[in-house]
């Protein structure tokens, strides 16, 4: 990153076809400069007034109650980057089965861009390949909003169906 700063600030920027003038092109410094320092103390700004003036209004007010160690909170879940492996944990009744799903559901995301499927070298334009995109984004989402509920007759049937949708993509 610091390189490319180097010859942004050296050789100018604004030079789409590699021409060689220079009379088209802006300078870094103090054009981007200026415009990089805007955005930091605009992101400063709302960072400070939110740890110093409103330090919880990100925190969750279930904190503030008082700890009964004889019972077990029903409102306890993990952050919302886990509810999707969450959901697919708790669909499967099995506790052995829960667990190998969950760890498959969280393993399969590292593991599916290391498979070559395909002689060409992007699948991106295929139909087939953008269906199973968007339904394995939506699943996510699906599966993240089921983690997030509790443990009740129709979430439960809606996170099994999910689950074994989930896993279906990966095959297909």
């Amino acid at each position: 990153m610091g390189v490319h700063l180097l010859f942004l600030h050296q050789k100018g920027s604004r030079n789409p076809l590699g021409v060689r003038s220079n009379y088209d092109k802006l300078l870094f410094h103090p054009y981007f400069s200026l415009k990089d320092l805007l955005g930091v103390f605009i992101f400063l700004f709302f960072y400070f007034y939110l740890c110093i003036v409103k330090p919880w209004d990100l925190g969750d007010p279930e904190n503030f109650i008082p700890a009964n160690p004889l019972v077990t909170p029903l409102h306890i879940q993990p952050e919302w980057y886990f509810l999707f492996a969450y959901a697919i944990l708790r669909s499967i009744p099995n506790k052995l089965g829960g667990v190998l799903a969950l760890v498959l559901s969280v393993a399969v995301l590292y593991v599916l861009p290391l498979i070559k499927l395909s002689r060409f070298k992007s699948l991106s334009f295929s139909p087939l390949f953008k269906k199973l995109i968007w339904g394995l984004f939506s699943l996510l989402l699906l599966l993240t909003w089921i983690g997030a509920r509790p443990v009740e007759a129709p979430y439960v049937i809606f996170g099994q169906v999910f689950t074994v949708l989930y896993f279906f993509i990966f095959v297909i």
